[in-house]
């Protein structure tokens, strides 16, 4: 059956099927990636965040200088991660340039960490913030949000069983639909200026400059609203060109980046500086000020599409790990089975998207302690992200003669500059975590806890591997 045509297409399914690879195939365009990596990042952080930033940066111009610094910061990593795409591309993604910078122990641990929380987790997340916004839309009774997560992740499963290209036609359709919910905001605020009411005010009180910490604290938000674009690293190997996920990081970020000042202007303009920055749940008090009871059921609405869009796209690139991690230790050999007709990782689809379900079941079980669990593992994450970007410099030195179709701008600064990025965000993201607790422990040892069962695994794959099925030289 040949997938219906959509916004980023550039290959037909018959086409994918005649070629019938053995593994990834070169059959995604720049569309298809920009679609996903929007979807990716842009997700419920921004309906949350800008309120937060407002009130710890204290005036309209630093609020916006934040935004833009983080985009910037998103975009010297993601020139960062174009060199390590257009050199090593792979379905691994950033598992496969931790291999060949520091070998498998910290490639295999990272893999786990993105297996078990990282990738699985948010996907879990994500349903139950799909589910929570749902419920208020259409309740379901008692159990509502746990079984709208549930559906939600049957849903896209099914879909992307279909293959990459029914995958990356739905992706481009709620990613459309999600940046139409921005577009809406921005309409809220423009209804409200339009209106007889009188409008609130724009400027903040004279504040002089927020500190360090507090400026620090607000970057930390923002860089948390921007996260996510480095997924695109997953389908480079089924790129059509490596200079089509240069374009296609590079123009997510420039638009990332606009859409979210805009939206911030749309808060600002609605609710004014003083409002935006007391507000508990901004959007959700633009779209009240603008449309009355209707806004509430609308940014219901917004937030569940956010949430599900978000979940396709970490659908689609998650399970590419672990079919990496098939080809390269033998006793995981059966996660490297790879559907040649519909594109896809099959075991390691299934094995993803079982364990998201038992997540869901966990969650729904534990309530708010699986989500503070998946939070406080961010260090996890940023200790891995960190290791990539020095991977980059470590690469240039351990294999200069290797050809780069992309490299980035200005090396070694902006490859250190992304490095000092990184180290901050473990830095603050270690510093929060420690002083949280979750069922009578200290919060931090949740990390430490998620990396200690990854080399109990570790030791008992390489107990029962020989040695690893594909070097990473031979890659």
């Amino acid at each position: 059956m040949t997938q219906p045509s959509s916004p980023g297409s550039q290959v037909s399914a018959t086409e994918v099927r005649a070629r019938g690879p053995a593994g990834p195939a070169a059959v995604l365009g720049t569309g298809s990636a920009v679609m996903l990596i929007i979807g990716v990042v842009v997700g419920a952080g921004i309906f949350k965040a800008p309120s937060m930033v407002a009130g710890m940066t204290g005036s309209v111009e630093w609020m916006f200088g934040a935004w833009v610094l983080g985009g910037v910061i998103s975009l010297i990593g993601a020139l960062c991660y174009a060199e390590l795409t257009t050199t090593w591309p792979h379905a691994g993604g950033d598992y496969h340039f931790l291999r060949r910078a520091y070998g498998p122990t910290v490639s295999f641990l990272f893999a786990w960490a993105r297996f078990s929380v990282i990738a699985t987790g948010s996907i879990a997340l994500l349903a139950f913030v799909f589910g929570d916004y749902m419920q208020q839309v259409l309740p379901l009774g008692t159990w509502g949000p746990s079984l709208w997560a549930a559906i939600a992740v049957l849903a896209l499963w099914g879909v992307n069983a279909r293959g990459i290209l029914a995958g990356t036609s739905t992706q481009s359709w709620l990613t459309t639909l999600e940046v139409g919910g921005l577009v809406l905001l921005v309409a809220a605020a423009l209804w409200l200026l339009g209106a007889s009411t009188p409008a609130a005010p724009v400027a903040a009180p004279p504040a002089a400059t927020p500190s360090l910490g507090a400026f620090g604290l607000a970057m930390v938000f923002v860089l948390l609203t921007y996260g996510g674009w480095n997924e695109a690293a997953y389908i480079s190997s089924e790129m059509r060109t490596q200079r089509d996920i240069v374009r296609a990081l590079v123009w997510s970020i420039l638009l990332i980046t606009a859409l979210y000042l805009l939206v911030n202007w749309a808060y600002l303009r609605g609710l004014g500086f003083a409002g935006m920055a007391r507000s508990e749940a901004v959007a959700a008090d633009l779209m009240r000020a603008a449309f009355g009871n209707t806004g509430d059921k609308l940014i219901s609405v917004l937030v569940a599409v956010a949430a599900i869009t978000s979940m396709n796209a970490t659908m689609i690139v998650g399970a590419r790990t672990h079919y990496a991690v098939g080809r390269d230790w033998p006793a995981l050999r059966t996660l490297a089975l790879w559907d040649g007709q519909r594109g896809t990782p099959v075991h390691g689809m299934r094995l993803q998207n079982v364990t998201a379900l038992l997540l869901v079941a966990l969650g729904a079980a534990t309530g708010g302690g699986f989500r503070a669990m998946v939070e406080f593992t961010a260090p996890v994450f940023w200790l891995f992200f960190l290791l990539t970007g020095v991977a980059l410099i470590v690469l240039r030195r351990r294999e200069p003669d290797r050809e780069r179709p992309f490299r980035v701008p200005l090396y070694p600064l902006l490859p250190l500059v992304f490095c000092a990025t990184c180290a901050y965000m473990l830095w603050s993201s270690l510093s929060y975590v420690y002083s949280q607790s979750l069922g009578g422990f200290n919060a931090a040892w949740i990390g430490v806890a998620v990396l200690a069962l990854g080399f109990v695994l570790l030791a008992v794959v390489r107990a029962r591997s020989a040695a690893p099925a594909v070097s990473p030289a031979a890659l």
